[in-house]
């Protein structure tokens, strides 16, 4: 009886520390679900002459929405703005630093989102723990206007930490599909062309010139001269299978070594805040689809780094520049805004 009474208690007392922890970690975090839209693209008009006849196509762009679900708790720092409310859409690029003004934070969220009539389904992910001598961060990327989408690890030692400039050294853990790899290249001719037509045959359809018939796998007519199969069916094939190729391959893993750094300093009319990744050396495991053997088995750099700047030059009379650059596998992504603010009293 004793012992079931012990057991009870001791039960009891490490399901409330686990209670008190997890609303520790929820404590200030925010919770937000957001639709956001607008009008796309005006329609088009388009013209072509068939026969001796005029013919004329709209082309209609559905409107852009985005529906964005998400939690976060991220400490702001001094120089963001306050808001009653999260829409999803805000450009926080503070977030994408190495450290931020508390010591556990974190971010999950997912955007489903249509822009330009193009649908995509994009996540950003990440838990990041600081303290003065090390730091942890783990994170999943897929931006879909990018075309991008990894999962990154990150164990590093900081030097100088109690400064307003601080160094950091350790390595980085990604997993991402094969980059670099082209599945076009076993089509590409002696010239550079590729011999699509053929590639078209390989995947179902079927081309009689004499007939001027193109079909689809399923046997439909797809075109009637060769001007729509070139111009509008083959890109639609070639884009077909590059995604399929590229679906079938398995991700491959990515150790690296990366150095960085990070800066910050505030006043309220001078304000810098900077980071930056560097990860010049990374381990080629001698896999068939590693990144080394579509870069000629040479070590190439990775890099990553982001600027905040404010200034309020006098009482009326400020300017800023904000934003983020990112350059993973020789694929680029960014996004930036600057500006000059004059208020009138």
């Amino acid at each position: 009886m004793k012992l079931k009474i012990f057991l009870f208690l001791f039960l009891a007392f490490f399901a409330n520390r686990a209670d008190a922890q997890l609303k520790k970690a929820f404590k200030f975090s925010t919770f937000y679900a957001a639709v956001n839209g607008g009008t796309s693209l005006a329609n088009q008009d388009v013209f072509s002459v068939d026969g001796g006849i005029l013919n004329k196509e709209v082309i209609e762009t559905p409107y852009d929405y985005n529906l964005a679900l998400g939690i976060r708790k991220i400490q702001r720092f001094q120089y963001e703005g306050t808001s009653p409310f999260k829409d999803g859409t805000e450009s926080a690029y503070g977030d994408a630093a190495n450290i931020g003004r508390a010591p556990f934070e974190y971010l999950f969220e997912v955007e489903y989102k249509r822009q330009e009539g193009i649908e995509y389904f994009d996540q950003q992910h990440f838990i990041r723990y600081v303290k003065p001598i090390w730091l942890a961060k783990a994170e999943y990327i897929r931006d879909g206007f990018a075309d991008v989408e990894y999962y990154e690890t990150t164990q590093r030692f900081r030097i100088n930490s109690k400064s307003k400039l601080s160094f950091n050294i350790g390595a980085v853990q990604r997993i991402a599909e094969p980059y670099g790899y082209d599945p076009l290249e076993e089509w590409r001719l002696a010239t550079g062309h590729v011999h699509y037509t053929c590639l078209a045959i390989e995947e179902g359809y079927s081309v009689d010139v004499y007939e001027s018939e193109y079909k689809d796998p399923e046997g439909e007519v797809v075109a009637t001269n060769p001007e729509v199969w070139n111009e509008v069916v083959i890109p639609n094939v070639l884009r077909d299978y590059v995604q399929e190729k590229r679906d079938a391959l398995p991700n491959q893993w990515q150790h690296s070594l990366v150095v960085g750094f990070d800066f910050y300093h505030y006043k309220k009319n001078f304000w810098l805040h900077s980071w930056g990744n560097l990860m010049p050396y990374h381990y080629d495991q001698g896999l068939e689809y590693s990144y080394h053997n579509f870069n000629d088995g040479e070590q190439w750099y990775d890099y990553s780094g982001g600027l905040i700047f404010g200034y309020k030059i006098n009482r009326n009379l400020g300017t800023f520049i904000e934003g983020k650059y990112n350059k993973y596998w020789n694929r680029e992504w960014y996004d930036f805004k600057f500006g000059i603010n004059y208020v009138i009293f």
